[in-house]
């Protein structure tokens, strides 16, 4: 399939929230479109809203593991809750410190209609929450304390991509 260009900041579809998929064989497509697209260098996950897409689906590329989740609900989180250097395709050239759990665990679907479970620690616990809050309508800086929030938005308003 293909490689599909990222939405940024602003754009509606990133603070809406996502419709399940009913029929997982209709998004084939989709499914390799978000596996294309995040399979490039430096990018652990790509929701389908970061791609125009308002379902429930996202895939990780996370040290070496390329997957996918249709429909992913997290089922736990455990671990600390850290403060994590944290960065978006959606919001790109800012990082801040966004609270983390240290371990999440997600069930979610594949094509086939199969559910299965992706379990991490550091990185992969942090994509599953970050991809997660996609598809809810949450992007990383809305899980800012408030003055890092402020850093934050202060600093968006000044990328050459942010658009009033």
């Amino acid at each position: 399939m293909s490689v599909r260009e990222i939405r940024l900041f602003g754009d509606p579809i990133l603070k809406s929230p996502t419709v399940e998929v009913a029929d997982f064989g209709s998004v084939a497509s989709l499914v390799q479109d978000l596996l294309d697209t995040t399979s490039l260098s430096g990018r652990a996950g790509v929701a389908a809203t970061q791609i125009g897409v308002g379902l429930s689906a996202f895939a990780y590329n996370v040290e070496g593991e390329l997957g996918y989740l249709i429909n992913p609900k997290l089922t736990a989180l455990a671990g600390s809750v850290e403060l994590m250097e944290e960065g978006c395709l959606s919001v790109p050239g800012l990082w801040h410190k966004t609270p983390r759990h240290t371990e999440a665990t997600a069930v979610g679907y594949q094509l086939d209609g199969s559910m299965i479970e992706i379990s991490g620690s550091g990185l992969m616990a942090q994509a599953l929450q970050h991809e997660i809050d996609h598809l809810a309508g949450l992007l990383y800086l809305d899980r800012l304390a408030k003055d890092e929030r402020k850093l934050a938005f202060k600093a968006l308003r000044e990328q050459p991509w942010f658009t009033r």
